[in-house]
């Protein structure tokens, strides 16, 4: 029954209808990915992004010549660095790629299909690390951590210790509900990452004389005040706020977990949703007045595509999303306001609480009903070393990298020093980052559920917040009474 139960929610619920709303890119090289391979790439950038082969007596870059892999990508600035290169990696293995390029709002649906068919395509995928709960549940997705250990299949030099803790254990899940990522099988490996940062438009703040909000007090103070800040249809902040998971898993639900607040409990040996806890009302309740007074009126619409567009547009003044996401807006050309964004940390409760954020992963990772596994984790171990990480990071644009030798690398700091305050923002917010979520297979249920909540509130279906936040915790309970908390 419960894996029954688990592939209808992969294949049917929320996947195939709300894919829109993961947390990813935007900015002008994501549409770059459905045109293919670059033709050209300077020779010392083609050889820096090539991990070295024969770095282990036992280990072969050539070993599987002749394979045919067929890879899955989302449109994602994230995709284009490794598309770029295939041409690179079919000439140093002789594996052949087959990929393909798929808008986000298809893609999980798409990848959802091709896992359940059994058939072995696509052999890799790209994945986040709520999908793979579902994917691994159902027993679609293979374990990388036996690759990493085994020295045949893996090159000296990976270094899988150069690795961000954060990434890689978000990426981690022993399988049982209730127990928190970071131990368990490596169900991916991470290409990028992003935390949930407060980006705001210079311009405007030197326009009012405002002051950047470090409380979440401020930040609905600000955002009143700069409604009409650019114009007619201008506005404060940018927040999702469309039906479906995406909407809680950002900025919602970072300022969530800085009022204190959890989704899920286990108690009795069941899980039990926590979201009319009084934390979680008091948090709701805010949320809702700083999108009535503060917001986009078209805010129950908005996905990080429309945040992005308005952030770079000079609707709205300022964004509370992805750092990644932003930072593509203010690349030299990306759109009308580059160069006049910056950064800080999300806002606190109170000055002086250390910023916590949810985290989001973008990963490869292997169809366990792959015929040819051992291409397949060469594909992927090609595209997580040190070196193609530094390739896509500073000769391309996929931020935030997981590797910790780019992170602190004077060529990282050189890139994002044209972005204002972020490196600042991500240094003070990466410690406390992590998947803030309790992980469960009806995870997309629950959160959409949550999110149409949200909307209702806001549209004044209830008598207030505690009203709303009572009803979504009986639905929550109801799509995880038949898990198995182990």
């Amino acid at each position: 029954m419960h894996l029954k139960k688990r592939v209808a929610i992969l294949l049917v619920l929320a996947l195939a209808s709300s894919s829109l709303a993961g947390c990813s890119g935007g900015g002008g090289s994501a549409a770059a990915a459905s045109a293919g391979t670059e033709s050209s790439v300077s020779a010392t950038a083609a050889s820096a992004a090539q991990p070295q082969g024969g770095s282990s007596a036992a280990f072969n870059w050539k070993k599987y010549s002749g394979t045919t892999l067929k890879v899955s990508f989302v449109q994602h600035f994230c995709a284009d660095p490794i598309i770029a290169k295939i041409p690179d990696f079919e000439a140093e293995t002789g594996i052949k790629v087959e990929h393909t390029v798929t808008p986000e709002a298809n893609y999980f649906d798409k990848v959802s299909t091709s896992l359940s068919s059994r058939s072995g395509d696509p052999d890799v995928f790209m994945s986040g690390a709520y999908q793979l709960w579902d994917y691994s549940s159902a027993g679609y997705v293979e374990d990388l951590s036996t690759y990493v250990k085994d020295a045949g299949a893996t090159a000296s030099d990976y270094d899988y210790g150069d690795f961000v803790p954060s990434a890689v254990n978000a990426l981690k899940w022993d399988g049982t509900a209730g127990h928190k990522v970071g131990s368990g099988k490596q169900l991916g490996l991470p290409l990028m990452s992003e935390i949930y940062t407060l980006a705001y438009n210079t311009k405007a703040f030197k326009k009012l004389n405002l002051q950047i909000p470090k409380t979440l007090d401020q930040l609905a103070d600000v955002s009143r005040k700069l409604k009409g800040w650019n114009g007619s249809g201008s506005y404060g902040l940018a927040v999702r706020g469309a039906r479906d998971w995406g909407t809680i898993h950002p900025g919602y639900m970072s300022t969530y977990a800085n009022y204190g607040a959890a989704d899920f409990a286990v108690e009795n040996g069941k899980l039990v949703s926590k979201v009319n806890s009084p934390e979680a009302v008091k948090m709701t309740a805010y949320w809702v007045n700083l999108v009535k007074t503060g917001s986009a009126p078209g805010w129950s619409s908005y996905t990080w595509y429309d945040c992005s567009a308005d952030l770079g547009a000079g609707k709205a003044a300022m964004m509370l999303d992805s750092d990644a996401v932003g930072a593509q807006q203010n690349w030299q050309g990306a759109s009308q306001e580059a160069g006049n964004l910056a950064w800080t940390t999300i806002p606190v409760v109170k000055e002086g609480d250390k910023p916590k954020s949810n985290f989001w992963t973008w990963a490869l990772a292997m169809n366990s009903a792959s015929k040819n596994k051992g291409a397949a984790w060469y594909f992927i171990q090609y595209f997580t070393t040190k070196d193609f990480a530094h390739y896509a990071t500073i000769t391309k644009n996929s931020i935030d990298p997981c590797r910790e030798s780019v992170i602190n690398s004077s060529d990282y700091a050189n890139k994002m020093s044209k972005q204002p305050g972020y490196l600042d923002a991500f240094k003070a917010t990466i410690d406390n980052s992590t998947i803030l979520f309790t992980p469960q297979p009806s995870f997309f249920e629950t959160t959409t559920d949550w999110a149409a909540a949200l909307q209702d509130i806001v549209a004044g279906k209830y008598s207030d917040a505690q009203a709303g936040m009572n009803d979504l915790k009986q639905k929550m309970d109801k799509a995880v009474e038949d898990v198995d908390v182990g």
